[in-house]
């Protein structure tokens, strides 16, 4: 049996932009209501020389998940990593307790070697310690630097932990490209409201991390 096609004013609902058509509450009819999963922009910080990168504001329950995004992420010291830690006093300790994975995989520019493996020395096992995520070794040659993404979710939540999950592709020191995955949790119920990024040890000389929202 064929589908009749109906007319767009066929429809008692009223469009509108980022807005899907569902039933409602009654099942009785259609309505308009937000189609989700849109990126809300909160905030956007270029570093130069900079000590760390840090969100102290709009972490909040506005929005259950939170996006980093790390663009051309670039070290002032050769052989360093780029990690983060979370807080639950608006940016005062960065000291929460995680417990964490870390595997990569690695190729170099030579084409002598290459790796697929969990690294044991980068995972945390409840630590108030920075979370790496990148392999050891950032290279600060002119055109390398490193870029992903990293998921954290529900970060207000007082009830359960707060898990993230982050990837990325970073030029190693030793002229290799370095692809990490990073997952864990921050073990605590209380509300995380700041992130810190910053180098295992110098500045961050250059490159520009985004948060955004998903609502």
């Amino acid at each position: 049996m064929a589908l009749n096609k109906l007319k767009f004013n066929s429809i008692n609902v009223t469009p509108a932009a980022s807005e899907a058509i569902r039933f409602n509450s009654s099942a009785n009819g259609l309505e308009t209501a937000s189609a989700g999963g849109s990126l809300v922009k909160i905030a956007s910080t270029t570093a130069s020389s900079s000590s760390s990168v840090s969100f102290t504001s709009g972490i909040d329950s506005t929005y259950k998940e939170y996006i980093f995004v790390f663009n051309n992420i670039h070290p002032a010291t050769n052989g360093v990593d780029f990690h983060f830690n979370g807080s639950i006093d608006g940016g005062s300790n960065y000291n929460v307790v995680k417990t964490t994975t870390f595997f990569n995989a690695s190729h170099y520019e030579s084409d002598i070697s290459t790796e697929f493996a969990y690294k044991t020395g980068d995972d945390l096992a409840q630590s108030t310690s920075y979370q790496s995520l990148t392999r050891t070794n950032l290279g600060n040659d002119n055109d390398q630097s490193f870029s992903g993404i990293m998921y954290l979710f529900e970060p207000s939540n007082t009830t359960f932990v707060k898990h993230f999950i982050a990837v990325d592709n970073h030029s190693h020191g030793t002229d290799l490209s370095l692809n990490d995955y990073v997952a864990g949790y921050f073990n605590t119920t209380s509300a995380i409201n700041a992130i810190d990024f910053k180098m295992s040890s110098g500045n961050v000389d250059a490159g520009t991390i985004t948060m955004y929202g998903v609502t």
